[in-house]
């Protein structure tokens, strides 16, 4: 966004407008459509409910924080998105406080943002992989998730405008040192918790990011190492395509079969698992279709093709 959204300073707010939503909701589809997948169910030829997928997910929070992080940025100042990042932070450790589970306000089951899901979407519709009807990416949590995007919004802006300089680099180790700080100590009231995305973890996750990304600057753009770079930029020139790749690949393994088991447990239990211990089986199953996502990135990116929305 750092190196893009500054291309529509001086355009009609018409231009931004027509970009950012046909985006947002491009992004917000794939991630829906990513969940009803493989919209049928083949034991019976019949189309998969929609009353039952997922509406939430990973690519429909990128969209909804993409889309208000954008209109922040795009109508207020720095000095405004910075406050109402702060807003968010401390509003939303209000609301989970006040309309939590007195007892325990910042656990899956006391969760404040069930009882906002359950009543707006319904329980069929969030993620039951927590043994409970529940949904990290819900709506409530949105809130605070938002700061992140806005946070690395001003890093890229800083380093677009700064340059990679040994200046730039301290100044961005500094401020992840403070975020970090910050996240500790406000983690012995307000737990560090990625499920419900509490406002400690979005300091500690900036934090650390402000600080990697120092350290890759520094080894990769100031001191010339990129040969080791290469394999870790397939991924990043076919981001969204790869991500959905091993998401609907891994779908299509699990109900795919391959004699009484499916093959994905074909690969992991009954080849891997044939001269590994259960757990070296899963890691290397997860191993090879990583590598199986990158090889199909290396393709397009052979082939100068690079799909974006």
């Amino acid at each position: 966004m750092a190196f893009s959204m500054f291309k529509f300073e001086g355009q009609d707010n018409s231009v931004f407008w027509t970009k950012t939503l046909k985006r947002t909701a491009i992004i917000f589809l794939l991630g829906y459509l990513m969940y009803w997948f493989p919209f049928f169910d083949f034991s019976s030829w019949t189309l998969k409910p929609i009353g039952d997928t997922r509406i939430l997910g990973v690519l429909q929070r990128i969209a909804l924080c993409y889309f208000f992080a954008s209109v922040i940025i795009r109508f207020g100042s720095k000095n405004f998105a910075l406050i109402i990042s702060a807003v968010l932070l401390v509003g939303y450790w209000i609301i989970l406080y006040a309309y939590g589970d007195p007892n325990d306000p910042y656990s899956l089951a006391g969760y404040a943002g069930n009882k906002l899901d359950f009543l707006i979407l319904g329980e069929k519709h969030l993620y039951h992989g927590e043994g409970v009807a529940f949904d990290p990416e819900g709506i409530l949590s949105t809130l605070p998730s938002i700061v992140n995007v806005i946070l690395g919004y001003l890093a890229g802006d800083f380093i677009r405008k700064h340059g990679k300089s040994y200046e730039t680099i301290a100044k961005l180790m500094l401020a992840g040192a403070l975020l970090i700080f910050v996240a500790l100590t406000w983690n012995m009231v307000f737990p560090i918790n990625k499920k419900i995305w509490t406002s400690s973890f979005v300091l500690l996750t900036v934090g650390l990011d402000f600080f990697i990304l120092s350290i890759l600057m520094y080894v990769i753009e100031m001191k010339k190492k990129q040969s080791w770079t290469h394999f870790f930029v397939m991924f990043g020139k076919n981001p969204l395509f790869i991500y959905l790749l091993s998401e609907i690949g891994l779908i299509l393994l699990l109900i795919l079969p391959s004699g009484e088991n499916s093959i994905r447990d074909w690969i992991a239990q009954d080849f891997f698992g044939s001269f590994m211990s259960p757990i070296n089986a899963s890691f290397f199953f997860a191993f090879f279709f990583m590598l199986s996502c990158w090889a199909v990135g290396y393709v397009l990116d052979k082939r100068k093709i690079y799909i974006r929305v």
